[in-house]
């Protein structure tokens, strides 16, 4: 039998489609090829189909990561063949974890992950859909300028870094020409860069305007990496479709986005993490020694803004920023997002129906049928206990299963 006319029959105790407001009971979803075909409790005309029974487990759409670099990164001498390998292990875990779409904002050396997205969609690599950002575009000293020191014994620079109007037009349209299918760049400063600080703003409102402008005329959304209320403010005015971070920003900022219709992606995580273990020398010796000062100088603000986001009406995306932890961690955003005051129903649609609103993905997402047959299933209850999101243990993706049962 053809992928195209083969037929699985989905069966678990627990259903979620990715919108409502509590998972159902038990349920059927038939599967035909890439998409789903059928979803009820009694299904009929299924005798042909290969049965999968999921027993005891929440069933559910593939989850959706906005923000993640499969791409670690390496010493600037790596070679790209390196660097490529190295992000590898980092798709298989994510696809294992149940993200079955990521959005990958940005490396620092080549656009490595344009390729990578065609050599998963080919089925050349196993991980999840890549939606990219090749690069983060910044000032020189800003977030994205990686090449501290290298300039003046090297005469080099790494990362796309642009000043002025002029130059970030043209970064822009170089990133659209890689193949991008949306532009990210440095609102403000970071935490991981020995240069700069989150307060620090990076480009003048006169350069967003024209930054997110060329990017609109390409036709291409734009992400804007920025952690306070003025990196946040220059982006909403100029018309982002989601902010990335803003763990610095106030309640009035995050109201412009949500009159505004701007997505926020609060990668809430990694705060969480090294704010838990700003006094274990065992978890910051493999780290720089900067980065632990940065965030025991902004700790109080920090941890003052962390509920903003779900006081507020924005709207919220799942993303992690995988890469500054461990891939296979990544699905440990849920419980910070529930910690830091969000409801499980929230945070389960951050990753899902609103995930894929954001990335304009409307064949994912949900479980109806038509849409792609991108569905994970985990024992427990998410909306119960929010950890069970750690446990997915069957993976479908287009269709296939990655992960389970009559792999």
């Amino acid at each position: 039998m053809s992928d195209k006319s083969r037929s699985t029959l989905l069966v678990a105790d627990r259903f979620w489609d990715g919108v409502s407001d509590r998972p159902s009971g038990r349920v059927q979803v038939l599967v035909r090829g890439q998409r789903i075909v059928a979803v009820g409790e009694h299904l009929t005309g299924c005798a042909e189909a290969d049965l999968v029974e999921l027993g005891d487990r929440t069933l559910l759409p593939g989850f959706i990561d906005c923000h993640v670099h499969v791409v670690p990164e390496l010493p600037p001498d790596t070679s790209v063949s390196s660097q490529t390998l190295a992000a590898l292990p980092a798709l298989r875990a994510l696809l294992d974890n149940g993200f079955t779409t990521v959005r990958d904002l940005g490396c620092a050396d080549q656009p490595i992950t344009v390729d990578l997205r065609r050599a998963q969609r080919d089925g050349v690599v196993e991980g999840p859909r890549l939606v990219v950002a090749p690069h983060i575009i910044s000032g020189r000293g800003g977030h994205g300028d990686k090449s501290a020191g290298l300039p003046d014994r090297f005469g080099v620079e790494v990362g796309v870094l642009a000043d002025g109007v002029d130059e970030v037009v043209r970064a822009v349209r170089t990133e659209s020409r890689l193949g991008a299918d949306w532009i990210k760049y440095a609102g403000t400063g970071g935490f991981g860069s020995p240069v700069d600080d989150p307060e620090l703003v990076s480009y003048s409102q006169q350069e967003v305007d024209a930054l997110v402008a060329t990017a609109r005329d390409l036709r291409r959304p734009c992400a804007v990496h920025a952690f306070n209320d003025q990196g946040v403010l220059r982006a909403a005015r100029a018309g982002v479709r989601s902010v990335e971070h803003a763990s610095l920003a106030s309640p009035e900022t995050l109201s412009v986005l949500a009159e505004r219709g701007i997505w926020l992606v609060p990668t809430q995580f990694v705060v969480v993490e090294c704010l838990d273990h700003l006094d274990d020398d065992d978890f910051w010796a493999d780290k720089p020694a900067y980065l632990r000062e940065v965030f025991r100088r902004h700790e109080d603000r920090l941890r003052e803004c962390a509920p903003h986001p779900s006081a507020s009406g924005v709207r919220l995306a799942f993303g992690s920023d995988a890469s500054v932890f461990p891939h296979r961690d990544n699905w440990r955003e849920f419980p910070a997002m529930v910690t830091a005051g969000l409801d499980p129903l929230r945070a389960l649609r951050a990753a899902t129906s609103e995930a894929a609103a954001l990335l304009d993905v409307p064949d994912r997402g949900a479980v109806r049928p038509d849409l792609l047959a991108d569905l994970i299933a985990m024992p427990g209850n998410p909306f119960d206990d929010i950890d069970a999101t750690g446990g997915v243990d069957f993976v479908m993706q287009g269709g296939r299963i990655k992960r389970g049962p009559a792999r």
